[in-house]
């Protein structure tokens, strides 16, 4: 393994038995080993994709690749063409696709007739922007990617998994609109912790890091704030670092809501939206056929029937829920259940996107903020 920071690497080396000698800062380091294992997973940050990615296809290494590819189109076709040519096996860590709730709904969709249009909600959460997109890593484009892309992306790729069928042309409409100074309450601090008016705040980092530590919940995201679950370390981490700053008085500038308008392959049409403005939980999601609907909650699928006038429901009986700490519904296992089966029997129908497709649902990606930006419609082209 290569992980920059000591705590975390020794805290890994140790939780899993690997020898110091293979816990290294840099995966340049592990490269530089030679053929020490049959797979890879790249996790490092999103802008700093491309270069491993690169370097162990052409090594000959099986890559799984967390999400999203690369920050820019030019990145993404470059790992795609290495994958392609090295002929890896290759697979993107969109784990929505790997949940029992989108199997059954792959299922279901085939009783339906022939898919007209489809809705599909994508609700941050109000904690999750501020601690994500707000306060967080992903809160600056220049320093991970546009919105969309760093939380989205699962969402259009799993559209055009759902639908079968690829995306043609987007538009769309988004903004920053809540999370900067002109909403800054009067009397509010620089820091949550210094601020008389932290109490009546939504957003505060004070209830929501503190009440976690409380709680025994040092899972995501309280893990991401400190190495340490004390309240000391928890205290110095709000009053000098970035999560314990005034969401009103933040450097971010990615959007804090966006709606995506989509033409697929045959003429069905769908919709996006994307919001930090609810309690967050599962996406939600209205599919229309022509012989019936479908209505899902990350959960439960209530399928009509318009001969019988019938409505089945389907419990999918997700593991976890639908957030990092929750494993994405049975995603994350699901994911890399496929790709270790994969690397072990040479059979890769189990990982459900290869690199092509993978690129195809990115560049999906990269035309609707190109249609966001420039009030257009945009063709998606490979």
């Amino acid at each position: 393994m290569a992980e920059p920071r000591p705590v975390r690497r020794e805290r890994f080396a140790t939780a899993h038995g690997i020898d110091p000698s293979s816990a290294v800062a840099d995966w340049r380091d592990l490269l530089g080993k030679g053929r020490i294992a049959d797979a890879v997973v790249i996790a490092t940050p999103d802008a700093e994709h491309v270069a491993p990615a690169v370097a162990f296809a052409q090594s000959g290494a099986h890559i799984l690749l967390e999400k999203p590819m690369a920050p820019t189109e030019r990145e993404c076709r470059t790992i795609a063409e290495a994958a392609a040519q090295s002929g890896v096996i290759f697979a993107v860590g969109h784990v929505l696709r790997y949940t029992p709730y989108t199997a059954a709904l792959k299922q279901a969709v085939t009783t339906i007739g022939d898919i007209v249009s489809v809705q599909h909600l994508e609700p941050v959460g109000f904690w999750h922007q501020a601690h994500s997109f707000v306060r967080g890593n992903w809160r600056r484009e220049a320093e991970s990617s546009f919105m969309l892309m760093a939380k989205s992306c699962h969402d259009i790729d799993w559209l055009c998994y759902v639908m079968g069928r690829p995306i043609e042309h987007v538009s769309s409409f988004g903004s920053l609109s809540h999370f900067t100074p002109a909403n800054r309450p009067e009397g509010a601090a620089e820091r949550c912790l210094d601020c008389a008016v932290e109490s009546g705040c939504a957003y505060s980092a004070k209830r929501f890091y503190f009440g976690r530590l409380a709680d025994g919940r040092h899972g995501w995201p309280l893990d991401v704030v400190v190495d340490e679950f004390t309240e000391r370390s928890l205290t110095d981490a709000l009053r000098e670092g970035p999560y314990g700053r005034c969401v009103y008085a933040c450097d971010n500038d990615v959007v804090d809501h966006q709606v995506v308008a989509l033409q697929f392959a045959g003429g069905a049409t769908g919709t996006f939206t994307m919001t930090a403005f609810n309690s967050g939980g599962d996406r939600q999601t209205r599919i229309f056929g022509t012989r019936g609907s479908i209505e899902g909650d990350g959960r439960y699928l209530r399928c009509y029937d318009f001969l019988s006038a019938e409505t089945t429901t389907i419990d999918t009986q997700p593991t976890g829920d639908a957030t990092a700490g929750g494993g994405h519904g049975g995603g994350d296992a699901g994911l890399m259940d496929a790709f270790v089966t994969a690397v072990a029997t040479g059979d890769r129908s189990g990982v459900l996107s290869d690199a092509t497709e993978s690129l195809h649902t990115h560049l999906a990606v990269f035309a609707a903020e190109r249609a966001r930006r420039d009030a257009t419609v945009v063709s998606v082209n490979l």
